[in-house]
């Protein structure tokens, strides 16, 4: 499931996708916007990428697909992008947490079926994707990938037949999904957004001229030139048709206060320029950053960042503490997707390839240094040594995340307990392996105010899941 990506040594959590979606009324060609959407969310998934349009005043059922493995400026060519006519479509950006890495899992997804056609992009995890699946299988459903984004399909596609729009449709299958989803499905004449009840997920609406715009993230509608109009709510469908936009919510928890956004989303998932429900995502980083310092204050002489995501919380540590902010690293923006990993015996170390220290900033002084998270601890304490011997005379790791103790069913890679470093330690202990003068984390309870008091999923910190986690494997080993 690991793969070396942009993140250092493979101890970065992953997001699961970024989805897009846009109508031009105008009857404009929209596949190179949807790419240059799709590079704005390219940081939420790095393994495989794909476009599917159609022409809304053209025959029903033609949809024109490019998909493949790897990054956005790896798939698409500039030809690809000319032969992709139609104004109306969607895309998606894959990190495999459900389902192999390989181009059969790749989206969106294009069915065929009685009633047309559809194509969907997913953002998620379901947790009841086995029971879901053998529904489909004993009726006789033939899949075609590993993934729980084509049970979702299936289901949608099931419905149609029974309901008179596929909006309805969504909402019959919405019934029957559990867990987190974000999806963008694109009809012969209808763009439509969804997002799970809990609203684990991000999914905003933009305009931009006469066309309506889906994304996960606001910096999608930014780099289009876009503007935003609004989230789509938890439990919310939305319908984008030549008439406009509509919605239905009767999917809505009853009670808004169980809906459970991720919390990673602002710790570590989002672009810093995005805005996640109304709530900046680089505020929530610098709050964090101000939260430690308050928390877990000492005398240093220099706050540094581990880039990029670290970066925002150590000037909010700066900021609280007035110890003067830093730039400790130089980070190898060349390193990309297929990046090959050293051996074991090899001298050269992933981390040292990917991020060098500034010696002139750290030589001979105290050191805080500020990173998103800590999950296998392999990179950390690399990190630190590496500060060492660079001359810094101490190392102070501050944590902006509480310790990571339970794995993750709604999209995000947390991988089993025993893996996790501070499974069954002590921070002193884990202090000890890192090699650090001092190790402190986010407190729990600081988290909420990084959301600004929006209900927030912590499950992967407290074990508190909003859902009854699954029994079964989740991750795409379906073989009998």
């Amino acid at each position: 499931m690991m793969q070396m990506d942009f993140d250092l040594a493979g101890d970065k959590l992953r997001e699961e996708c970024g989805v897009f979606g846009i109508y031009d009324f105008d009857g404009n060609d929209v596949a190179s916007t949807i790419y240059y959407g799709l590079f704005a969310l390219q940081h939420r998934g790095q393994e495989s990428c794909g476009i599917a349009v159609n022409d809304t005043e053209g025959p029903k059922g033609r949809v024109s697909v490019k998909k493949g493995m790897g990054l956005c400026n790896e798939v698409f060519e500039p030809e690809h992008l000319e032969q992709l006519h139609g104004n109306l479509g969607v895309g998606h950006v894959r990190y495999s947490t459900a389902g192999s890495s390989t181009r059969e899992n790749a989206q969106p997804l294009v069915l065929n079926y009685i009633k047309g056609t559809l194509a969907m992009a997913h953002n998620g995890n379901l947790v009841n994707t086995p029971q879901l699946r053998r529904e489909l299988e004993y009726s006789g459903a033939i899949f075609q990938t590993t993934i729980d984004s084509e049970v979702i399909a299936y289901h949608i596609a099931r419905a149609r037949v029974e309901v008179p729009t596929v909006e309805a449709a969504v909402a019959e299958a919405m019934k029957k999904l559990k867990g987190a989803y974000s999806l963008v499905i694109m009809s012969p004449r209808k763009l439509i957004g969804a997002r799970d009840p809990f609203g684990f997920k991000p999914l905003c609406i933009g305009k931009r001229d006469n066309a309506y715009i889906l994304a996960s993230e606001t910096c999608a509608l930014e780099t289009i030139g876009a503007q935003f109009v609004r989230d789509v709510e938890p439990g919310e469908i939305v319908t984008i048709t030549s008439k406009g936009i509509s919605s239905n919510r009767e999917m809505c928890l009853p009670d808004p206060s169980k809906e459970a956004r991720c919390i990673f989303e602002y710790i570590y998932f989002a672009r810093p320029d995005t805005v996640f429900d109304g709530v900046s995502v680089y505020r929530s980083r610098i709050q964090a950053g101000r939260f430690l310092a308050m928390d877990s204050p000492v005398e240093a002489d220099v706050v540094v960042g581990v880039p990029e995501s670290g970066n925002a919380a150590a000037l909010g540590y700066s900021m609280e503490s007035g110890i003067p902010y830093g730039t400790a690293f130089v980070k190898n923006s060349y390193v990309g997707r297929t990046f090959i990993k050293p051996k074991q015996s090899s001298r050269e170390s992933a981390v040292r390839i990917k991020l060098n220290v500034l010696r002139e900033a750290v030589n001979g002084k105290r050191v805080v240094m500020i990173d998103d998270s800590i999950v296998r601890g392999t990179t950390s304490d690399l990190i630190v040594h590496m500060l060492r011997e660079a001359g810094a005379k101490e190392v102070h790791v501050r944590i902006s995340a509480p310790p990571f103790l339970h794995p993750c069913y709604f999209g995000t890679d947390i991988p089993s307990e025993d893996q996790l470093i501070a499974h069954n330690r002590t921070v002193e202990e884990i202090r000890q392996i890192l090699g650090a003068d001092s190790l402190s984390y986010l407190r729990l309870e600081r988290l909420s105010q990084m959301a600004e008091g929006l209900p927030i999923c912590t499950a992967c910190f407290s074990g508190d899941y909003p859902i009854e986690p699954p029994t079964e494997d989740i991750r795409g080993n379906f073989e009998p």
